[in-house]
């Protein structure tokens, strides 16, 4: 990645991505804020400036696609080309999947997965003419490993990771200098358990163990600087996604004993509680949430050799598993 890199960021304002703007400045970044709240966005655009980068204020719903191409263009106008795009934006909704209603639904997919094909897509009409440049899908353990309580959400990261899977393989097939990272996440401590909305009878939290945003965002910027096509950070993304491979059965019994319990506090939902699923919610854009006591030392990532290798070793397990049962079958 060269000297002062241009990088575009989506979800800026707060958490995951907000992070990852303070950790791409100081490497003295250029970056474009993209987020639906001007004022936090402002913040956070002051905040990158202490710590020696540039940026630019750009409002935009991610889920309106000539919103992001015009913050795109903007980019590159006042900035310069763009060098790293980053789709960090995401909504969510915690509930059963009969209370969550159709319109909760479609603005959860619209955000979580059409924001991020906005965002590729925006990233290649200025990428491919030069043939160069790397975009960075912020991606979740829940895109391979479903859980209660977040169906919207659950089906939403897996569609973004089929999307930009697709796209990889098309720029491959061009022959394009472009790469396609996915980074795989751990549940993290961001506002946005205080701010997503919720159907559950308690406050929701994140499922332990939780990383704090900062130490996720220098894993995001090692995998622009380093891009392969996956990391998975943190091992407990690890356990999900394989064991997802290995029995996913098995993991479907547990969660369905542990999983809805495991996303709440013993704190009841607060009475007139607001959400940021069709609205922002003022004074509520940090990057930490409210979990900081619990939270880890950052995880190491896992990149793609070393998934290749543990994706064979949980086959031969899956495969020994069943040449045992075979084998006891025949002597029965």
């Amino acid at each position: 990645m060269k000297p002062e890199p241009v990088v575009a960021i989506t979800g800026a304002s707060a958490g995951v991505g907000r992070a990852t703007a303070l950790a791409f400045a100081e490497q003295g970044a250029q970056i474009g804020l993209i987020a639906r709240d001007r004022d936090a966005l402002e913040t956070v655009r002051a905040e990158v400036e202490r710590i020696g980068g540039r940026a630019i204020v750009l409002p935009a719903d991610v889920a309106d696609p000539e919103a992001v191409f015009d913050a795109a263009d903007r980019i590159e106008r006042e900035l310069g080309p763009l060098d790293v795009w980053v789709n960090s934006a995401m909504a969510t909704v915690f509930g059963m999947s009969w209370d969550i209603t159709p319109e909760e639904l479609r603005r959860v997919t619209e955000v979580t997965y059409l924001g991020g094909a906005h965002g590729v897509l925006a990233a290649l009409r200025h990428m491919r003419p030069r043939n160069r440049g790397a975009i960075l899908q912020v991606g979740s353990a829940l895109a391979y490993r479903s859980i209660p309580a977040q169906a919207a959400y659950c089906a939403a990261k897996a569609a973004i990771r089929g999307y930009v899977d697709s796209v990889r393989v098309e720029l491959m097939q061009e022959g394009s200098g472009i790469t396609v990272t996915s980074v795989h996440l751990p549940a993290v401590n961001t506002p946005q358990f205080d701010w997503a909305r919720c159907h559950l009878p308690n406050q929701p939290r994140p499922v332990a163990p939780v990383f704090q945003p900062e130490d996720i965002a220098r894993d995001i910027v090692a995998a622009a600087e380093h891009p392969r096509r996956e990391y998975w950070i943190g091992n407990m993304t690890r356990v999900a996604i394989l064991g997802t491979f290995a029995a996913p059965g098995i993991a479907d019994r547990y969660l369905a004993a542990s999983g809805i319990q495991g996303q709440q506090t013993g704190e009841p939902l607060r009475a007139g509680r607001r959400d940021n699923l069709f609205e922002t919610v003022p004074g509520l854009h940090r990057m930490r949430g409210r979990f900081s006591e619990e939270t880890k030392p950052g995880p190491a990532s896992m990149a793609e050799g070393m998934v290749r290798g543990a994706l064979a070793l949980a086959g031969l397990a899956v495969l020994g598993v069943g040449a045992s049962m075979l084998i006891a079958r025949e002597r029965d």
